[in-house]
């Protein structure tokens, strides 16, 4: 066997192990072990989080105009 074939032998070795991998992944994916409880907290947790930013986001982009008058408006509350 020549150094070429063998790089390739281990090329596509490596290929075939990484699809099986990928595979595997998927199956315990599918079969409802992404629903644990810890996942779920992280999944809200995040969902808050961008929540977040996306109001930081448009009091930076405001004038401030608008930010002075969203301010009144909430102390109002």
């Amino acid at each position: 066997m020549n150094p070429y074939e063998m790089a390739l032998g281990i090329v596509i070795i490596v290929m075939i192990a990484s699809v099986v991998k990928a595979a595997i992944k998927f199956k315990a994916d599918r079969h409802g072990r992404s629903d644990d409880p810890e996942s779920m907290r992280l999944k809200e947790e995040v969902r808050a989080l961008r929540e977040r930013v996306h109001v930081l986001e448009r009091i930076a982009t405001d004038k401030e105009s608008a930010l002075e008058r969203e301010i009144d408006r909430l102390r109002d509350h």
